[in-house]
């Protein structure tokens, strides 16, 4: 037995020289290239790196999103009659017109707040309602659709037409009965005309009231009535029997307004719906940062005080070089998730402070915003997916924006099936005029002179026979205006006109291609529907599964915790080694990452759901509803 352990020993000591020989091989094939650092980076930021503002946020009041029709009314301003004038001169100001934004000084560049607002969740989602710019500029699509609606309706805004003309020509003339003893023929036209059309809202007739006032005036010797002032009145109307005509046809195009102004508030309602959960999910990505920082923070002094202890146990001689170099390389890489840490941090509230725009001193730069409502995993979540089906299909802005759509197809195919009908047009026209003015003494041909005038008469006493008569129209404008109303002189007309073209090509295709586009809005609003169940049952699925998952972190987060405590006992003692301290501190590091990424992932999972079923504005107690466009100006009544 002594035999064989003196051969034991024999072969365990040429094993130790073996494993030393190729220590040492190893040694000189593997070296340690480079150097540590000669001038470290400053240490990093360990406290908070923005400093709270004294003077919180006031209470928030729930913003009234709607957009009513009378919020086009702020652009109206300044363009009505009275104001025709200043817009002409205006027309002709040599002044240069600079928008405020593009005066930008490189004081206000430098601007800004050093300090931050806490802000709620809700209060953030207000403040930046009422301050981003990217959602105002969407606010004005409604606006301006609001507009097309009164263009529509200005079809029927009766047109008032003047015109005032003077005109006069001189031509030469061979014959002196014409003009007697003058050598040229003179004539001097005066007109002024007024007229009113319109264009019915109940029949889409247009009907006509034309006013005309001629003056002549000439050198003529054969002008009956000379000055001439001759007033006309005319009544028009011209009535479609069949294409364009229909029961509240002469409206449609106001109705398809209407449906383009409601289609875009369904859209800006959906950008509304997009943009709150855009600024919940910035917010949520700054407390995700805050508690990374505060998770690598933890790690780097963690890892600081192992290096310390580690410094001292080497000084004494109890530990091994080779552990102080392992916490230092652990320190550093912790150094290195701590500036990570801080970049994501900056960026994230970045992020938040441009989109949330508080801005009560009017820097360039807007306030930091620094999260006051934190994850709350203990939330009981219970989610009726049938439910939250009917809400998705009764709240969704999209969804309510393609049944708007489908309307309007519905309505372009209604138009063009009367389009395709063949034209058949009433035109009637009714008509008085008059005439007053001088009327000299016209001798008619063939009875011969008197002897004698009777001092300008026409009919002078003693003669049998006239010398000359006159016209019946004497006297001034006035008495032209009395003998229009006599009904004496009057003129009528009635046209019916008949037009279609042979095959109908083209009125046959418009309705083809309308009657497309309604059955493809009615399959894409089929295919949306089937894209809001799965966008709901993903969304109730994600939140289930980030519940559990916040729940497993946590209790992954706790064991963790446990395991490392135990083993910075067994380190204090001499059982563990620096490598299995390192390791463990690793995987609690790594769990308390799960945990906050685990938790803000449920947050952002609960605005999904609210964002997938159409409540998400319910939910922040936000008032926003379709307003109805619908408006009937005076002059659209009839």
């Amino acid at each position: 037995m002594s035999r064989n352990k003196w051969v034991s020993f024999a072969m365990l000591a040429i094993s130790v020289l073996l494993l030393g020989a190729s220590i040492g091989f190893a040694q000189d094939q593997l070296k340690v290239t480079g150097s540590p650092p000669t001038t470290p980076l400053p240490p990093p930021n360990l406290t908070g790196p923005i400093q709270m503002q004294s003077l919180p946020v006031g209470p928030q009041t729930p913003p009234q999103a709607s957009v009513p029709p009378s919020a086009s009314n702020q652009f109206e301003h300044h363009d009505d009659l009275l104001n025709l004038p200043r817009i002409f001169a205006h027309q002709w100001s040599l002044t240069r017109e600079i928008a405020p934004e593009n005066v930008i000084s490189q004081r206000y560049l430098r601007s800004e707040s050093p300090t931050a607002r806490g802000l709620t969740l809700k209060e953030a989602i207000y403040i930046a309602m009422q301050n981003n710019p990217s959602l105002k500029a969407a606010e004005l699509d409604p606006v301006a659709s609001m507009e097309t609606v009164r263009e529509a309706n200005g079809t029927f805004d009766p047109n008032l037409t003047a015109q005032g003309d003077v005109e006069k020509s001189v031509v030469p003339v061979t014959s002196p009965f014409q003009t007697g003893a003058a050598g040229g023929f003179v004539q001097k036209f005066y007109d002024w005309n007024f007229g009113l059309n319109k264009v019915s809202s109940v029949t889409n007739g247009t009907w006509g009231v034309t006013f005309n006032n001629d003056r002549a005036l000439s050198n003529s010797l054969f002008a009956g009535v000379n000055p001439a002032y001759t007033p006309s009145l005319e009544l028009s109307l011209s009535q479609p029997l069949l294409q364009n005509f229909g029961w509240q046809f002469a409206t449609i195009n106001v109705r398809i307004a209407e449906s383009g102004q409601k289609q875009a508030q369904w859209t800006y309602g959906q950008a509304l719906q997009d943009f709150v959960q855009k600024i919940g999910g910035d917010y949520w990505n700054v407390v995700l940062a805050e508690e990374n920082l505060e998770v690598a923070r933890a790690a780097l002094t963690f890892n600081l005080d192992l290096v310390r202890q580690n410094a001292i146990s080497v000084k004494v001689g109890t530990l091994a070089p080779i552990n102080l170099q392992e916490a230092q390389s652990a320190a550093a890489t912790a150094e290195a998730n701590v500036y990570t840490a801080e970049a994501n941090l900056k960026n994230s509230r970045t992020q938040l402070r441009q989109d949330v725009m508080l801005n009560p001193y009017r820097t360039f730069i807007p306030e930091e915003i620094q999260p006051l409502t934190r994850p709350n995993p203990q939330e009981q979540i219970v989610v009726d997916e049938e439910r939250a089906l009917e809400l998705g299909v009764q709240y969704l802005p999209s969804l309510g924006s393609m049944r708007e759509a489908i309307r309007d197809a519905l309505l372009q195919v209604k138009y063009s099936e009367n389009q395709v009908l063949p034209q058949l047009n009433l035109g009637a026209q009714f008509g008085l005029t008059s005439v007053s003015g001088f009327t000299p003494c016209m001798k008619p041909l063939g009875v011969p002179s008197p002897g004698k005038a009777g001092s300008g008469n026409c009919t002078p006493a003693g003669y049998a026979l006239d010398a000359g008569s006159k016209a019946p129209f004497g006297g001034i404008y006035g008495d032209s205006l009395d003998r229009l109303w006599g009904f004496s002189y009057y003129n009528y007309a009635a046209v019916l006109t008949f037009q279609m073209p042979l095959d109908n090509a083209v009125p046959r295709a418009a309705l083809a291609q309308a009657r497309v586009q309604y059955e493809q809005q009615r399959v894409l609003y089929r295919a949306a529907l089937s894209q809001a169940v799965v966008n709901v049952e993903s969304a109730i699925s994600n939140l289930y599964a980030d519940q559990k998952r916040a729940a497993a972190t946590a209790s992954a987060t706790y064991y963790a915790r446990q395991a490392l405590h135990d083993e910075q006992v067994m380190f204090r003692v001499g059982m563990a080694t620096t490598h299995d301290l390192l390791q463990y501190q690793e995987e609690e590091v790594s769990a308390e990452g799960n945990q906050v990424q685990a938790e803000v992932d449920l947050e952002n999972a609960k605005l999904a759901l609210a964002h997938s079923d159409g409540t998400i504005l319910q939910q922040f107690q936000i008032n926003w509803e379709v307003q109805n466009p619908h408006e009937v100006p005076w002059y659209a009544a009839f």
